[in-house]
């Protein structure tokens, strides 16, 4: 018999007729995943891929092994054999969208007019929670693993630490104290970022009129930034 195919026998004196079987057991009428042959890379990224998707529809807790298993077609040695188990699957798939995410933002930065590279920043952040939605609800959604491989106020941190130097310098052209440019890089980087987690699902309006008024803000902010800003309540410590 050929592999895949089994044969009918009929009563009429017919030659027997190959039917294929689609995967099904014999006698049970039960589907079976058909499992696919891959290499060991071509295995790990299969796996990356369903976990991802899964942890960004369920969360970390939500997610099984078992789950993720059964999606790939393989038993959950399989996952372990890769990854150690549901932890650390996770926590590459968390390294890799922080790392993609930080990537986007850097290569960004070329203009060379302040303001432009305010925009090319907030632009590549919204582009990534367009482009890697599932990324992006994993990075901003709370786990315990999250808290050994990084957070994203850690990564929100990181892309600030991209444009303090930027800030520092229009800081000190314009009179101001450069060190307070780490400050100015958190609350900006932020805005974007919290914006982008509430456009996430609302999408609109568009992007390009997020971006416009996300750098309006930062923009016409810092321009008329006061030298040493008083507070005006009763408040003073």
């Amino acid at each position: 018999m050929i592999e895949g195919v089994a044969t009918d026998s009929n009563t009429s004196g017919e030659k027997d007729r190959p039917r294929r079987i689609s995967g099904r057991s014999s006698g049970s009428g039960t589907r079976r995943p058909r499992r696919v042959r891959m290499t060991g890379k071509e295995r790990r990224e299969q796996l990356l891929d369903i976990g991802r998707t899964l942890f960004a529809e369920r969360g970390f807790e939500g997610t099984s092994v078992e789950e993720i298993a059964a999606k790939a077609g393989v038993s959950k040695p399989v996952v372990y054999e890769h990854f150690g188990g549901k932890e650390g699957l996770y926590a590459v798939v968390v390294d890799r969208e922080m790392r993609r995410m930080l990537d986007m933002v850097t290569t960004s930065l070329t203009a060379g007019h302040p303001r432009e590279l305010c925009e090319q920043a907030t632009f590549a952040l919204l582009d990534y929670i367009e482009e890697y939605t599932d990324g992006f609800r994993i990075l901003v959604r709370d786990s315990p693993v999250a808290q050994s491989t990084g957070t994203f106020a850690s990564l929100i941190s990181d892309i600030a630490t991209q444009v303090e130097d930027i800030l520092g310098l229009e800081f000190k052209a314009r009179g101001f104290d450069p060190k307070l440019a780490p400050l100015y890089a958190q609350a900006l980087v932020g805005m974007v970022a919290l914006t982008g987690q509430w456009w996430l699902d609302v999408r609109k309006p568009k992007k390009a009129e997020v971006a416009a008024h996300l750098v309006n803000l930062a923009w016409h902010g810092l321009d008329g930034l006061e030298q040493k800003p008083r507070l005006i309540g009763h408040r003073k410590n």
